[in-house]
């Protein structure tokens, strides 16, 4: 973005007084991709389902890019292209590349939700996902969109709305404030009558998380009230009956609100694809991209059908090796049975093209990830198909590269190690810090590593996408001081008492904490101890009970664990 100032010849005595403006800066092209022949085959793709294997690396997002643009230099119309992916960061990805590519002036439509809102950020009114001209959102570009986001267009655009008008979003919190409230509220009026053998359950957190996850599971795939309860009575499960008519009840409070969960809302969106609206959109979509194909659920599967199916021009990117999110409902078996579920016009299992260039990396660690992904099971794919899929070439260019596998015996000496290794590739051998990357399990895991790389002198980026509100710093600071104020006994480890003194809370130094352990382990040995026990330990402890262990202290040593502790009886 640009800020000019405004024209001379628009200065004058009656001219308002000088200011700025806000102009969008020119989208540099970027110039076509040089392709190898299994992404030209992909671009080139004459139409009819298509399934694309691409591994890491190897060029999926930028073929997606190309196969959009060779289909808008073909004649078709770019309000007729419609690009689906999973993240909000994913799909703004794709319509920043889209716009590079095309040097349009208008950019893609398409725009993310915000959980809980009726605003669609980027537009100044509803998307018009309509057939004809004027349709396609916000711009007039190739539509690229989240799942959840387009759903909620397509809601909007078709579907009745609640009878105060509109519909929301609910955001995972709270969905599960108004669950545990429908849940209280059935318990005092007795509807439903849930089995004995859940009652003590009832108010608890994990029950609320069971029944939210088992109610997106049914929507996902396809279950009403009255189907769960059939389905309960067939296999005498007396607590999905209860479940079952806790789901109407749930149907109806929310309906009445125009709220929806994200379970709901694709399959709100399927029952508009699949009914008289089904046709116009068929008609507007001439060709869809899907990317992650992976990570589909029976839902998302259902709509794709009701909008592409039957032959329909419905190209699909995906690796099943990185299908991870069955936890959330995702069927890796969507993508391995893709060929037989979406046949092409003629009966015949759609084709499928494996991209087997990796232009990310070296061959060790692409040569150690294809051992690891030849254990995983992919056997309904052809087995030509899925040998293509993993014997992948890598570049040369990059050296050899180097694979490792160390082991530690704690967390702590974990990330020392690693903020080690960091600092001698930085310090020894020149790399920047911006070329360097550390993956972890689960974000949990992010917010140790990141105390421990900052301590050693290690600057730390961490994506604001992969750290939730509870893992932020200040947040997830504030929090363990509250779980330790709460639980002293189980909460406060050894680990979570260094952490909360070199904190902002407490405010100590490495040094200071030796220091404390030293002066602790004297006041030991001075009480009659025959092993003084070990340092960190001691100075869990004096946070615990400062008053009793820290008397005779130096008060200079003692004052962060003197604040930790205060702050702890605050906090009871």
């Amino acid at each position: 973005m640009s800020l000019p100032s405004a024209p001379a010849a628009a200065r004058g005595a009656a001219a308002p007084p000088a200011g700025h403006r806000l102009v969008v800066a020119p989208v540099p092209v970027t110039a076509p991709l040089e392709l190898d022949a299994a992404q030209r085959q992909v671009v080139e793709h004459a139409g009819g389902p298509l399934l694309v294997l691409a591994g890491p690396g190897t060029g999926k997002t930028a073929t997606l890019v190309e196969a959009v643009a060779a289909r808008i230099a073909a004649g078709a119309d770019p309000r007729s292209i419609l690009v689906l992916t999973f993240s909000r960061r994913a799909a703004g990805e794709l319509r920043e590349r889209i716009t590079a590519r095309l040097g349009a002036t208008d950019p893609p439509a398409g725009s993310d939700v915000i959980p809980g809102s009726d605003v669609i950020p980027g537009t100044a009114a509803v998307p018009d996902v309509s057939p004809g001209p004027g349709g396609g959102g916000v711009g007039r570009g190739p539509g690229a969109w989240t799942f959840h986001a387009w759903c909620l267009a397509v809601l909007r655009a078709h579907d009745r709305p609640a009878p105060h008008g509109g519909f929301r979003l609910l955001s995972g919190p709270e969905q599960d404030s108004r669950l545990r409230e429908l849940v209280d509220g059935s318990r005092e009026d007795g509807h439903p009558r849930w089995p004995e053998s859940l009652a003590q359950a009832l108010g608890t957190r994990g029950f609320t998380e069971e029944v939210r996850a088992l109610l997106a599971r049914a929507r996902e795939v396809g279950l009403g009230p009255g189907q769960l309860a059939q389905l309960a009575q067939r296999t005498a499960r007396p607590e999905w009956a209860a479940l079952a008519e806790f789901y109407e009840i749930y149907l109806d409070v929310f309906g009445f609100e125009g709220a929806l969960d994200y379970a709901d809302l694709v399959h709100r969106a399927v029952l508009v694809a699949e009914g008289p609206a089904g046709d116009e959109l068929r008609a507007r979509y001439q060709h869809v991209f899907v990317d992650e194909y992976q990570d589909t659920d029976p839902a998302q599967e259902r709509l794709l059908r009701a909008l592409a199916g039957g032959g329909g021009n419905l190209v699909a990117f995906g690796d099943p090796d990185q299908s991870i999110y069955a936890f959330r409902g995702a069927e890796v078996s969507g993508l391995l049975e893709f060929p037989r579920r979406f046949r092409s016009v003629g009966g015949r299992d759609a084709p499928i093209v494996a991209l087997r260039r990796c232009r990310r990396m070296a061959p060790a660690p692409l040569l150690a990830s294809r051992h690891v992904a030849r254990r995983l099971p992919a056997t309904r794919l052809p087995a030509s198909a899925l040998r293509a899929h993993r014997d992948l070439t890598g570049r040369a260019d990059l050296g050899a590269g180097q694979v490792e596998a160390r082991t530690y015996v704690s967390t702590s000496a974990e990330a020392s190690a690693v903020a080690d290794a960091l600092r001698r590739e930085h310090l020894e051998r020149g790399t920047p810090w911006a070329r360097m990357a550390v993956l972890v399990r689960t974000a949990e895991r992010i917010g140790r590593l990141r105390r421990a790389l900052v301590a050693a002198g290690v600057p730390v980026t961490v994506d604001g996408d992969d750290l939730p509100v509870a893992q932020e710093p200040a947040a997830a600071l504030l929090l363990l001081a509250l779980r330790c104020a709460d639980d002293p006994a189980g909460a406060l480890t050894v680990d979570v008492a260094r952490t909360l003194l070199t904190s902002p809370l407490g405010g100590a130094d490495p040094a200071g904490l030796r220091e404390l352990g030293r002066a602790l382990r004297a006041f030991d040995r001075d009480a009659g101890a025959v092993q003084p026990g070990a340092s960190e330990e001691l100075v869990r402890a004096a946070v615990a009970d400062p008053d009793r262990l820290l008397v005779r202290v130096p008060d200079e040593v003692a004052a962060p664990a003197r604040r930790v502790g205060a702050l702890l009886v605050a906090g009871r």
